[in-house]
């Protein structure tokens, strides 16, 4: 069950209306790195998980990021509070309304007219949220990796929102939502750290004949060795016939069908059978040779006494 208190998780003041960066902010309310995919990412995981530990976490830091929600949508309605009065009143000349909606040159004037300056759930550029952001796949130990690099990835974009204002309001709130996902990423690091082992994920040994190899398919200028591909740490390969069939077999696909099958297969080989002994004319061909026959034609027309050019015929079908 949920509860809200109107009171913000991180007081909000903004200095002036600024609609084109309200409209960049959409990228933490509706875009793919924003709050809510981080909301519904924790708050589905939460659900499923059977570890009363993780689980206790994932609520909290899902209902947390619900608040986030509300501090960024909060920031997006109030830099657009102005321009939403001017925009419904109509106060302004035409041509100088949609100048000022257009901020720093994006798209802040869409989001004025279709969602009135209320925050709406896109990101930036328009595109509508999806649970597509979602990349939850059940397993803790895969999950909590991809926490983990989801809040960076958060990080990274409050650092970027960070340095396009200089509104000391946002900054202020921005860097408090900015480190709050921080924190999140230790905690999801602590939760994946505690489970023994987390590495690799799920429960299936690998094969170990292929499970220390590093094989170098990108070969050339620039290749380069390190502690991710050194020979203390991995069989490197770099003869390119080793990258074929290494399950030491031919490397050819096979497949076992039945009498009925392999006769349906067959049947559908020869009617669809190429013949490389043919050369046919094609569209494109056909098109050239009109081409240069309706210009050959314009040329006679302007000067009839000039000499005729040959033209090249389209050719016939070989038989």
């Amino acid at each position: 069950m949920f509860a809200h208190n109107k009171r913000l998780q991180y007081s909000v003041h903004v200095s002036e209306s600024n609609p084109g960066l309200a409209n960049l902010m959409l990228e933490q309310f509706g875009g793919p790195q924003g709050e809510l995919a981080a909301a519904m990412r924790y708050f589905t995981q939460a659900l499923a998980e059977d570890d009363p530990g993780r689980k206790d976490m994932l609520l909290d830091i899902a209902t947390e990021e619900l608040s986030h929600l509300e501090v960024i949508g909060t920031i997006v309605a109030m830099l657009n509070k102005g321009a939403k009065g001017r925009l419904a009143e109509g106060v302004e000349e035409e041509a100088e309304l949609f100048r000022s909606l257009q901020g720093a040159g994006n798209d802040s004037h869409l989001t004025q007219v279709l969602y009135g300056g209320g925050p709406a759930l896109t990101n930036s550029g328009g595109q509508l949220w999806t649970a597509g952001y979602i990349d939850s796949i059940g397993d803790p130990a895969a999950d909590l990796r991809s926490n983990i690099a989801a809040e960076a990835r958060a990080k990274i974009v409050y650092e970027r929102l960070i340095n396009v204002t200089s509104d000391p309001g946002v900054k202020e709130a921005l860097g408090f939502l900015m480190t709050r996902e921080m924190s999140h990423q230790k905690s999801f690091e602590k939760a994946l750290y505690s489970m023994d082992p987390n590495f690799p994920p799920g429960k299936l040994a690998g094969m170990p004949e292929f499970e220390e190899m590093y094989v170098n398919t990108s070969q050339g200028e620039g290749d380069m060795r390190g502690p991710w591909n050194s020979d203390r740490n991995f069989d490197y390969v770099d003869d390119r016939e080793q990258f074929l069939g290494m399950d030491g077999g031919d490397g050819l696909p096979k497949v076992k069908l039945s009498r009925k099958e392999k006769s349906a297969v067959d049947a559908m080989a020869v009617r669809t059978r190429s013949d490389p002994e043919t050369d046919p004319i094609t569209g494109i061909e056909l098109g050239k040779a009109e081409g240069t026959m309706a210009k050959t034609a314009a040329v006679k027309q302007q000067a009839p006494d000039a000499p005729a050019q040959p033209t090249k015929r389209a050719r016939k079908p070989r038989k």
